[in-house]
């Protein structure tokens, strides 16, 4: 049995410039593992918590020295000598030690960084890359990316509301060729916005964020590059969207302060997307398309649009496995998105994707807006073996190394290797033909 010889957390600086933690786990063989823990920008209410120092003396308060030391003090010394090869027994005891339902008492960046620190390091023990350990010898599934190639909202200094535009190469024939699809795609666009005359400086997660006529524009600026670098839209390369609503929901209206000024209310936000599934068929998913607070409008949405298309729950879900289950009796959305920090351990998020799978929800991976290198998420993605997996564009080098560790993957497993794109496009084509 290998054991839990010592933790180490170290304050480091994520994609945006702003603090988080390293964890490095020691085993008694002296075996080591390093994870590094993510931030989000738009973040759900009920997101397990971020621990802030709040000294304003220090980043703008936003250090994470006291996150730090509890890792290397309260934390260590209850897990000292634990068996590192139980990771569910870890999680919950690392809960158990926090005593809150938010972890906000040690932090759910703390929690994360000694879960995710000590799953690679009993990886590592066995000799086994990440997500075989976590996945066994099924685990041969790579994921469809969705590439973040247009930013808005909170995203970006844009007037677009919509926080995120992506496109998927569903209909490539692997992983590797999926990639080179959606880098060609995006130096296309880069090419069409540079020709309409418009800024093609990138966002937080690496996708162009220029100042743009309208929230419908991206969408045919992205048309026009898949056309361009020699693909079919709605077909070898499908679109995805995240406007992140929770952004710009308040008192029962969706405001739009970045574009028009104008205002929804629920029902009018639901007949916006079913009209603009009707005049753009290539959308195959929409990630919170309502607010995490608009229940009944969630419910509204999904009657209406979940037979044509996947409708993701993030910010009402923030993987919670008691909230998504409450979420899955309400017929709330038929997919979740996975944040490995929402929740704070890896054993709840595994359990949020057991619970989607027994459900028949779509499940999609994925990464915040602020990053790392540390590539965790493209393991897990593999492992789960859910199909998809959302991790910005193919710029930024914090996003580019979850690209790379797939394509490490796939060479890895060489023909065990399968790529998803088929199989997530033939469950939800409707999207595409409707």
């Amino acid at each position: 049995m290998s054991e839990i010889a010592k933790l180490e957390a170290l304050e480091i600086l994520d994609s945006r410039g702003n603090p988080t933690l390293a964890v490095t786990a020691t085993l008694s063989n002296g075996v080591k593992a390093t994870a590094k823990v993510p931030s989000g920008a738009s973040t759900g209410k009920r997101e397990a918590v971020e621990l802030r120092d709040g000294d304003k003396a220090r980043y703008g308060g936003k250090g994470v020295l006291n996150a730090r030391d509890h890792v290397n003090g309260e934390i260590q010394k209850a897990v000292h000598g634990f068996d590192a090869n139980n990771q569910k027994a870890l999680d919950k005891k690392l809960c158990e030690l926090d005593g809150t339902p938010n972890k906000a008492r040690l932090g759910a960046n703390a929690i994360l960084g000694v879960s995710l620190a000590v799953a690679r390091a009993a990886a590592a023990d066995h000799d086994l890359p990440l997500y075989a350990s976590l996945g066994g010898e099924k685990a041969n599934l790579i994921p469809a990316p969705w590439f973040n190639v247009l930013n808005g909202g909170s995203h970006a200094d844009s007037n677009v509301d919509f926080q995120e535009f992506m496109i998927s190469p569903v209909g490539a024939p692997s992983y590797s060729e999926g990639l080179r699809a959606a880098a060609e795609t995006f130096h296309a666009l880069k090419s069409v916005l540079h020709k309409k005359g418009y800024n093609t400086g990138v966002g937080d997660e690496g996708g162009f964020a220029p100042q743009l006529k309208s929230n419908e524009e991206p969408i045919e600026l992205i048309l026009e590059a898949i056309q361009k670098a020699g693909y079919k839209p709605g077909k070898d390369i499908v679109l995805v969207l995240d406007p992140a609503t929770s952004e710009f929901f308040d008192d029962g209206m969706y405001l739009f302060e970045k574009s028009d000024k104008s205002r929804m209310s629920p029902v009018q936000m639901v007949d916006f997307w079913k009209d603009l599934l009707g005049r753009y068929p290539e959308i195959w998913a929409i990630e919170d398309g309502v607010a995490e607070d608009d229940h009944a409008g969630w419910q509204l949405l999904t009657k209406t649009l979940g037979g044509r298309i996947q409708l993701i729950g993030d910010d009402n879900f923030v993987t919670n496995p008691t909230i998504f289950r409450q979420g899955i009796k309400d017929g709330i959305a038929n997919a979740i998105l996975i944040k490995l920090n929402q929740i704070g351990t890896l054993t709840e998020t595994l359990e949020c994707i057991q619970i989607a799978r027994e459900n028949g929800y779509g499940a999609v991976i994925s990464h915040r807006s602020g990053e790392t290198d540390d590539t965790s998420i493209a393991d897990l993605a593999v492992a789960a073996g859910m199909g998809q997996i959302k991790t910005g564009s193919t710029s930024r080098g914090e996003r580019i190394a979850k690209y790379n560790r797939f394509l490490e993957i796939e060479h890895e497993l060489g023909t065990k290797a399968r790529y998803a794109g088929a199989s997530v496009y033939d469950r939800w084509h409707k999207a595409v033909k409707a």
